[in-house]
Parts: structure tokens; sequence; C-alpha cells
């Protein structure tokens, strides 16, 4: 792991957001780890280029 990057997303969150604004657990419980691998992803990328600022 290096400092600075990020490692995941905070699922409580996640869903207490998703239940905030309707979203059905079921379609949350299949959603939400597709999303966080490519945003955690695209994220480490943009941090490794500079484009992020730290």
């Amino acid at each position: 792991m290096q400092p600075g990057a990020v490692i995941g997303w905070d699922m409580s969150a996640a869903l207490a957001l998703g239940d905030a604004l309707g979203v059905p657990p079921l379609a949350m419980a299949e959603l939400l780890p597709v999303i966080e691998a490519v945003m955690v992803r695209k994220l480490n990328e943009e941090l490794a280029t500079g484009i992020l600022s730290r």
C-alpha cells in the first residue's frame, strides 16, 4: 500500500446514502462493489499521475 492511496469506500455510509436516496437494497448490494472497484482504481490512477492534489 502506498501513502495517500485510496483502498476502499465506507460501505456503511454508501448504503445509508443509497437508502436515503430510495435505492433498493438489492440493487445496492449488486452495484456498490462494482462501482467501488472502478472508482478506487481510477482515483488511485489520478493520484499517481498527480491529477488530484494530495
